[in-house]
């Protein structure tokens, strides 16, 4: 069924955005966590003819950065190859580009970005950093806490302590809000503010009285006070609108 629906949404997205592309114009994509799984990415820009001047958001644990040995660089590699560029928020199962030696800052739509010199259509966003994606201003906010970190560690998955935003990292996403006077077209995290949480997709393994909600409730104080068009997220693998609020998964949008 999943399969089905995945399928039928790429469908649509063919007939919507292929003429377009003749056209010879740049289109903004948004999806939700691939966790290194790029399988739906690869058919969808099959499907709708993308060329490497198209862009795809992916909301956080994109997965490009997981294992710190090859097969990071295989799935580099591979995706490279794709005729579209990846903009990754960052996540939270998946190391920060800016910890890394490989990466540094590039100048891309208005705003600093991350990226590897090998791998120029692998991008990677600098949170609180403003980008001009389709004539919108579009600000960048990743991070979030593992609510499986104490699985993920008894399995020796990966984790890093660094997952969610630091106060200097937060200090400086108010700070570019206030130079905007609170005011922006379009938000791009990974987790929501903690009104929007959708409970129902907690996983139901995890004691919710362990999980550290403060990336949650720090948002919701940026959202009290933020004037904006669409707030987009990942995080919870669903594909839902909430107000303002839209959650994706493996649902494609075009950003419009």
């Amino acid at each position: 069924m999943i399969k089905l629906m995945l399928g039928l949404i790429i469908l649509v997205w063919y007939y919507n955005a292929a003429t377009i592309n003749e056209e010879g114009i740049i289109l903004i994509y948004l999806t939700g966590d691939t966790h290194g799984d790029f399988r739906r990415v690869a058919i969808f820009s099959d499907m709708v003819e993308s060329t490497e001047g198209d862009v795809l958001v992916i909301l956080g644990d994109a997965g490009i950065n997981y294992y710190g040995n090859p097969k990071d660089k295989r799935l580099k590699q591979q995706l490279s190859e794709l005729p579209i560029t990846l903009f990754c928020i960052h996540g939270n199962h998946e190391k920060r580009p800016e910890s890394l030696s490989a990466y540094q800052e590039i100048n891309w739509r208005g705003g600093k970005a991350y990226a590897q010199s090998e791998y120029p259509s692998l991008l990677f966003a600098k949170d609180g950093e403003i980008y001009e994606l389709e004539e919108k201003r579009c600000i960048a906010i990743g991070g979030a806490y593992s609510a499986d970190k104490q699985h993920r560690l008894a399995n020796n998955w990966g984790w890093w302590a660094n997952e969610q935003p630091s106060e200097e990292i937060k200090k400086g996403v108010e700070q570019r809000l206030v130079s905007e006077n609170w005011t922006i077209d379009i938000v791009l995290s990974h987790t929501c503010p903690m009104k929007y949480v959708p409970q129902e997709m907690f996983m139901p393994f995890v004691d919710q009285s362990s999980v550290d909600n403060s990336t949650e409730e720090w948002l919701d104080t940026i959202e009290e006070k933020l004037t904006y068009f669409r707030w987009y997220c990942g995080h919870y693998h669903t594909n839902k609108t909430i107000d303002k609020m839209r959650f994706l998964f493996e649902d494609f949008l075009e950003l419009r």
